[in-house]
């Protein structure tokens, strides 16, 4: 019996809610997705996480070199310029740890990660994946500009 209560508890949980984070205007989501080369001397990097139904009431924070990008939430991406031919490293929150990617970046060139939300035992833990150009530059554009800075922990 507690087998079959445990399942759709589960499913509820997971599948339940929205969470929602601070946006940026139209206008700035659009200009970020003509992606645009970055500044002379720099990198761009995208960070996103689609708009699915799995951890959709989550909200996860994501740092660059250990400074606060922001939190996401479903269906958001941000763009962050840094030094460009560097290795940065990019982080997210996780269940029990901090998840970091590292990415060897050149200047002027866009880069896209996917943060994506893994369902865990209490609360769902999340991971980094680079992702190619093209394919990435057609995920953020069906996505919208979250505000950088606003993070619910400290690193």
């Amino acid at each position: 019996m507690k087998k079959v209560l445990i399942v759709p508890a589960i499913a509820v949980i997971l599948l339940s809610g929205c969470a929602s984070v601070p946006m940026e205007s139209i206008e700035k989501s659009e200009v970020a997705k003509t992606f645009s080369t970055p500044s002379k001397g720099a990198s761009g990097i995208y960070i996103f996480r689609k708009d699915t139904i799995v951890g959709a009431a989550l909200k996860k924070d994501v740092w660059i070199d250990r400074k606060c990008i922001g939190e996401t939430a479903k269906g958001v991406f941000f763009y962050h310029e840094v030094e460009g031919n560097k290795e940065h490293t990019i982080s997210t929150e996780s269940e029990f740890s901090p998840n970091d990617l590292i990415l060897k970046t050149n200047s002027g060139e866009n880069y896209f990660i996917q943060q994506y939300v893994r369902p865990g035992i209490f609360v769902g833990g999340a991971g980094l994946d680079q992702y190619d150009v093209e394919k990435g530059r057609v995920e953020v554009s069906k996505l919208t500009l979250a505000k950088e800075g606003y993070c619910s922990t400290v690193r």
